[in-house]
C-alpha cells in the first residue's frame, strides 16, 4: 500500500509526531483539520476520529484519503453529505487497478462492502459516479455491478450496461425480458461483441432505437435468419433502412427485400456492394433498372401513385374531398401519419394544378426542394411541406429543409416556380 501511496501523493510532508497530529485533530479551524486529514502518514485511528468531524470538508478530504481506514470509509459510505458519499465512491473504486496483487486482494474486501452501500444511496449522482468507475473494471463486484445494471435511472445503469465485461449474457437477457427502463436495451446493443442469443432478444422487443443501434453495431453477431425477420419489418422503419444495407454481410433473401422499399440513394449503396451473390446482385440491379424507367419521361405518375385501380380510386377520392370542401392541410396531414400515400400523392398533384409526372419526378428523386416547392403550389402551409419531406420523401432529418421559425417557406418565390418548371415533364 505504501507504494501506492508515494504514487498518490508523494512525500512532500515531513512525518509529523502523533502528539502534534492528536492535537491538530482537535483544532477549532476546519481548514486545518481538512489538511490534516489529507495526509496519507496519518495514523488510521486519527483518520477514523476525523471521519466524525462536523465539518463536511474534513469528511471529505478523509473519504478521498487512499490511507483511510475500512471502518471510516464504512462510517463514510452512510454520511449526510452526498460529497462526502460521491468522493468516497469515486476513491474506492479508482483505487483498485493500480494495486499489486496483495494489495488488491485487502482492497477487495473493503471494497465490496463499501460499494455495495453507496451502490444503493438515495441521491442518483453517487450512484452515477460508482457506475462510471466500475463500468471498464473486469473485477468489479458482481453484486454491485448486477444493481447498477439495473437502476433506475440510466446515467446509472446505462455506463454498466453498455461497457461492464463483469455483466454475463444470462445477466444482459434477463435484463432484457425484465420490462427495463427506456434506454437500457439501447444500451446494452452497443456492446461489442454481442452473442446471437442476446441480440435475438433485442431483435425481438418493440424498442426500435435499440434495434436501430444493433443494427449499426457492426460486432453484433445477429444471426441470418434474425437479420431476415428485421428486414420483412423495416420496410415502414426507415431508421433501420441504412444499418440494414451497411451491415456486413447480408443474405440474399435480405438483399432483394431492402431492394424493393429503400431509398434512392441506399439503393446504390446496396448495388454497389462487393459481396452480393449472382442472384441477390441481378434483382438489385433490376429493381434500379425499374425505378430508372419509371422515373423516365412519360412515366411519372407510376413513381407518385401505383399503377391500376388504387391510383384512380385515389384520384376519385381526392376530387370528391375537393367537392365537399373537405380536401385541405389537415386531411393531407392525416393521410400523411396514416400511411396512406398515394392518397396524398393524388392529392398534391389536384391542389396543384400539376402533372402527375411532376409530382412522380420530386418524390423519385427525393428532392426536398422540389416537394417544398409542390406544397407551396398546392397552397399548403410551409410546416406541412416539412412533414411531407420526413414522410413522403423518407428523407433523413440531415437533409430535410425545414420552414422559417416565422413559418415561412425556406425558399423564394422564384426558387419554389423554377423547382416547378424543372419537375415538370409534361411541360417541357
Amino acid at each position: 500500500m505504501a507504494g501506492l501511496l508515494r504514487r498518490l501523493f508523494g512525500w512532500r510532508n515531513r512525518p509529523i509526531p502523533y502528539d502534534r497530529a492528536k492535537a491538530l485533530a482537535n483544532h477549532p479551524d476546519p481548514r486545518c483539520r481538512a489538511d490534516l486529514a489529507r495526509r496519507p502518514d496519518l495514523r488510521p485511528e486519527l483518520l477514523y476520529y476525523l471521519a466524525e468531524d462536523r465539518d463536511p470538508a474534513v469528511r471529505r478530504a478523509v473519504a478521498l484519503n487512499p490511507a483511510a481506514p475500512a471502518l471510516a470509509n464504512l462510517r463514510l459510505a452512510a454520511d449526510d453529505s452526498e460529497l462526502v458519499r460521491g468522493d468516497l465512491a469515486a476513491k474506492i473504486a479508482r483505487l483498485g487497478p493500480g494495486l499489486s496483487p496483495e494489495e488488491r486482494e485487502r482492497w477487495y474486501q473493503v471494497a465490496a462492502e463499501v460499494l455495495e452501500i453507496v451502490a444503493r444511496d438515495q441521491v442518483p449522482r453517487v450512484r452515477q459516479i460508482v457506475a462510471e468507475a466500475l463500468k471498464d473494471l473486469t473485477d468489479a463486484p458482481p453484486e454491485v455491478i448486477r444493481r447498477l445494471a439495473r437502476d433506475a435511472e440510466l446515467a446509472v445503469s446505462g455506463p454498466v450496461l453498455r461497457y461492464s465485461p463483469v455483466l454475463t449474457d444470462e445477466d444482459l437477457l434477463d435484463i432484457i425480458t425484465s420490462s427495463p427502463i427506456p434506454g437500457a436495451l439501447a444500451a446494452i446493443s452497443h456492446r461489442a461483441g454481442l452473442n446471437g442469443s442476446v441480440c435475438d432478444a433485442i431483435a425481438a422487443s418493440n424498442d426500435i432505437a435499440a434495434v436501430t443501434v444493433l443494427l449499426s453495431n457492426p460486432l453484433a453477431q445477429i444471426r441470418e435468419e434474425t437479420l431476415d425477420r428485421l428486414v420483412d419489418r423495416a420496410a415502414d422503419i426507415e431508421a433501420w433502412h441504412r444499418p440494414l444495407v451497411e451491415r456486413p454481410r447480408l443474405s440474399s433473401r435480405a438483399t432483394q427485400r431492402l431492394a424493393r422499399f429503400v431509398a434512392a440513394d441506399l439503393l446504390r449503396a446496396l448495388a454497389a456492394r462487393d459481396d452480393l451473390d449472382p442472384n441477390a446482385a441481378a434483382a438489385v440491379a433490376a429493381e434500379v433498372e425499374r425505378r430508372l424507367t419509371d422515373t423516365g419521361p412519360g412515366h411519372g405518375a407510376t413513381a407518385s401513385l401505383p399503377p391500376g385501380t388504387e391510383a384512380e380510386r385515389a384520384l376519385a377520392r381526392v376530387r370528391a374531398l375537393q367537392a365537399e370542401g373537405k380536401l385541405g392541410p389537415a386531411t393531407i396531414e392525416s393521410a400523411l401519419l396514416a400511411g396512406d400515400l398515394v392518397l396524398v400523392g393524388a392529392a398534391l398533384t389536384l391542389l396543384g394544378r400539376l402533372s402527375s409526372g411532376t409530382v412522380a419526378q420530386v418524390i423519385a428523386t427525393q428532392s426536398a426542394r422540389g416537394m417544398i416547392a409542390v406544397a407551396w403550389k398546392a397552397g399548403l402551409p410551409a410546416s406541412l411541406a416539412t412533414m411531407l419531406q420526413i414522410r413522403l420523401l423518407r428523407l433523413p432529418p440531415s437533409r430535410v429543409i425545414a420552414a422559417r421559425r416565422n413559418g415561412a417557406y425556406p425558399l423564394s418565390t422564384a426558387e419554389m416556380m423554377w423547382q416547378i418548371e424543372f419537375f415538370d415533364t409534361e411541360g417541357r
